[in-house]
Parts: structure tokens; sequence; C-alpha cells
């Protein structure tokens, strides 16, 4: 399985409204709402100035392709392998695919146990 590593800072949000939100400047937006709450993930330079909290110092990558949705336990395999080794992630799934956060500090860390357990690193 192929893991390409995304080149951007990214901040994990909670929003009052999405009024601000400019999604025609930056190539990542990942936006949620819920009866309790609206979330955005998107590039820490892209971070509106509705926020009613945010969280910066997040790094990303995504597994590679299209995932047909009868496959499983993808996400669960690459999730277990950093929980084993204290790597908390941030999970968003699209269409295509899975993109996984993690802090910032552990990412060269994630990548290299991701790499070590075969999976190859773009």
């Amino acid at each position: 399985m192929v893991i390409k590593k995304i080149d951007c800072n990214f901040s994990v949000c909670q929003l009052k409204d999405i009024s601000a939100v400019d999604m025609n400047n930056s190539e990542f937006f990942f936006l949620g709402k819920t009866d309790e709450e609206l979330s955005l993930v998107c590039s820490t330079a892209s971070v509106p100035t509705s926020v009613i909290k945010r969280e910066d110092g997040w790094k990303a990558f995504r597994i590679e392709g299209t995932l047909d949705f009868s496959l499983i336990g993808i996400l669960s395999k690459i999730a277990s392998l950093l929980a084993d080794n204290n790597i908390s992630i941030f999970a968003i799934s699209t269409f295509n695919t899975d993109y996984v956060l993690t802090r910032t500090d552990n990412y060269a860390r994630a990548l290299d146990l991701l790499e070590r357990a075969g999976y190859q690193i773009i």
C-alpha cells in the first residue's frame, strides 16, 4: 500500500459558522457539521477568523489511490500500528480515500513506522 506525504501544516478548528471559510484558496478543506458542532480541518495558513477553538501543529498523509467501499481494515491497521507506538491520529475519510493526521512532532516517526511495516512512502 502506498502512503503519500502531504507537504502542508494543518489546523483542526471548531467554528461558529462557515461564512469566513474560503475554500477556493487552499487545496485541503475538510468540513464536518453535526447537531452539536461545526468542525474544519484546513491548512494552518487558511484558518478563518470565525474560530471558537483551534489546534495547530498537525501534519498529514493519505492512502494513495481510490479505496473501494468493500475494503476492510485499511485505516484500522494504520491506526493500530501507530497506537501501539503511542502516536495518536486524527482520521478523515473522503469518498475516494482516507487521510491521517498526526501531531507534527510524531509525523516523521509515524512515517518511519509505516515504512518499516511495509508501506511505501512517497
